[in-house]
């Protein structure tokens, strides 16, 4: 038995050694420079892994394919002032942990910019390790959907990044579509995101803007997650399934002009989470956060707030057609106007006198009669019957049987307007 051990351990300390004495297999680009002094990848498909190692502005092809050959990166990025565009990348590894991506930028690789790039593979797209100032501009990325969505890599993945543009990409089919991980000062602006996981996922970072982008058909379109201040405005979620915007522990960020429209639940028979009830904006443990001039509308559940989600600024929103409009579990009633504004509701029964576009009684929406439905949905049968108008009465009557709720002291009368992404 013995030798059998010594032999396996000899075996392996081989192996390591081998492995530490490999060689870069990776191999430069076969470029030709370009009348312009620019570097040029002419017509044709070249197989394995290739890297950049030395500024360089680098044009492709329509017909020029890097080809990954299933393993490692098909492209590796290691230096600053490069600008790569017009390729087509595909077939790089999936290994995630070893993070292969079609294209990976190092760390020192600041001022890089990948543009119009062609990207198609199981791992990730385009990994960005800790880089500055980089730009990611008018790519198309589609993962493998006869892969399982958690064991694709993501679209664009930013890694420890700083003040990076990521602009104009259409990615689909991987398992988020860009992830932002300890990343600060960075711009997401105008990207189209479908058919994935997470639209646009945040984890440990702040100082971010989100503005003018588009999920459709994704399980999340926005998790924003141990973030703060972040600025998410003029963005659109079309019939994403479980949440249309999540936050959870987001604190002093703002959220404002954001069209987020027929979320809807995916959690019988899909192996989903629990409770997630097709929400349009979900807060949980989210404090001193700005929510205004929203639009969520046609979804299952309008707005769900818990977990301590109480000290935030909600005022001028549109709460149109959902099934549900307000879902809030806490211990104190909260106020949702500022300065003398509420937010739209479409099921809103009061009045208006004085035209002054204000109603001029106060909307509550989460009532003892809704804590009810919560608990037994099938009470929705008798929602316009006389024994619940009656409860409802009770309440007015007697305020002390009420639990705190939300209450909207200056409901709108038509929605605020939202700019158009």
């Amino acid at each position: 038995m013995k030798y059998i051990l010594r032999y396996y351990w000899l075996t392996a300390l081989l192996s390591v050694n081998l492995a530490e004495a490999q060689p870069d297999v990776t191999r430069p680009l076969p470029l030709s420079v370009a009348e312009n002094g620019h570097y040029y990848l002419a017509e044709g498909h070249y197989r394995g892994n290739f890297r950049i190692s030395s500024p360089a502005t680098i044009e492709c092809h329509k017909h020029a394919i890097i080809d990954g050959m299933g393993q490692g990166n098909a492209l590796l990025i290691d230096a600053e002032n490069v600008s790569l565009s017009g390729c087509t990348l595909r077939n790089a590894g999936s290994n995630l942990t070893d993070m292969n991506a079609a294209v990976f930028v190092t760390a020192r690789s600041h001022n890089t910019t990948i543009r119009q790039n062609h990207i198609r593979g199981k791992g990730f797209g385009i990994w960005v390790d800790g880089a500055r100032q980089v730009k990611l501009l008018d790519n198309t990325i589609r993962g493998d959907d006869s892969v399982r969505s958690q064991d694709r890599g993501n679209g664009i993945h930013l890694y420890a990044v700083q003040n990076a543009l990521v602009q104009g990409n259409r990615i689909e089919k991987t398992r988020d579509g860009i992830y932002i991980d300890t990343s600060n000062h960075n711009h997401l602006d105008n990207n189209v995101i479908s058919d994935l996981r997470y639209g646009i996922h945040y984890m440990f970072s702040n100082n971010n803007r989100v503005t003018n982008n588009h999920t459709r058909n994704t399980r999340t379109g926005y998790a924003l997650m141990q973030s703060r201040k972040l600025t998410v405005t003029s963005n659109t979620s079309e019939n994403d399934q479980n949440y249309g915007i999540l936050m959870n522990y987001i604190t002093y960020s703002t959220l404002q002009h954001n069209n987020v429209s027929g979320v809807r639940s995916g959690s019988s028979g899909n192996n989903q989470i629990d409770g997630a009830e097709g929400k349009a904006l979900f807060i949980y443990n989210s404090v001193f956060n700005e929510i205004s001039a929203n639009h969520f509308s046609n979804s299952s559940l309008g707005i769900h707030l818990t977990a301590g989600s109480e000290d935030n600024k909600i005022f001028s929103n549109a709460f149109i057609n959902n099934e549900q409009q307000v879902k809030y579990v806490a211990t104190r009633t909260q106020e949702w106007s500022d300065k003398g504004r509420g937010n739209y509701w479409s099921d809103y029964l009061g009045w208006d006198r004085n035209a002054d576009d204000i109603g001029d009684i106060s909307y509550e929406p989460n009532d003892n009669i809704d804590r009810l439905i919560w608990m037994y949905p099938q009470m929705r049968l008798l929602l316009n019957s006389p024994a619940i108008e009656l409860l409802r009465w009770v309440q007015q009557a007697f305020p002390v049987v009420k639990s705190p709720g939300v209450k909207d002291s200056f409901p709108l009368m038509t929605p605020a307007l939202t700019e158009a992404p």
